[in-house]
């Protein structure tokens, strides 16, 4: 694990790549690479540095993108279902997976892209039900909705995933 300002400084980066990823693909509801990225600062850095990723990048996303910002009690269900994607990428890289089987890396991978989608949805979708009622209705379409999100997750995470391992290979040749 890296130390001090340099961990900081890739907790920033990482956080700037949620926001401005985000950004790139507002014009596409519910496709977004910060599932993703967050995944990815806990498999490279940690649970604590992935959850950080995840809060700032979502926080800043939440407060200033195009769609003006979300009521307080969904932004904070936002930033804590994103920072989970932290915590899955840190548990991925406990597997030990990433050093060993690329079949079966592949296949936990489209396994943290379902938990990653629903670890974020599951806490959105009931404060957002909550907040603006009627709740079953809202609840479910909300998940209807992240279908959405599953599907486009399930292709990124694959795709994406080779650039992760080679930061991962690199960040433990620096330890």
């Amino acid at each position: 694990m890296i130390g001090g300002t340099r961990l900081i400084a890739r907790i920033a980066l990482f956080s700037a790549l949620v926001y401005v990823g985000s950004w790139i693909c507002a014009p596409i509801p519910n496709v977004n690479p910060l599932f993703f990225l967050v995944f990815s600062a806990g498999i490279l850095w940690g649970p604590g540095p992935g959850i950080l990723v995840g809060a700032v990048g979502m926080g800043l996303w939440t407060l200033f993108n195009p769609f003006g910002p979300a009521t307080t009690p969904v932004m904070m269900a936002q930033v804590i279902g994103a920072a989970g994607s932290g915590i899955v990428g840190a548990l991925y890289a406990r597997t030990r997976v990433l050093l060993y089987d690329r079949r079966r890396a592949t296949m936990m991978l489209v396994v943290a892209a379902v938990v990653c989608t629903y670890i974020y949805y599951v806490p959105v979708n009931i404060v957002d039900a909550w907040v603006f009622q009627p709740f079953w209705p809202r609840f479910v379409s909300g998940f209807i909705v992240s279908l959405v999100t599953l599907v486009s997750n399930l292709l990124i995470f694959p795709l994406l995933f080779l650039a992760s391992r080679r930061l991962y290979e690199r960040e433990r040749a620096q330890l």
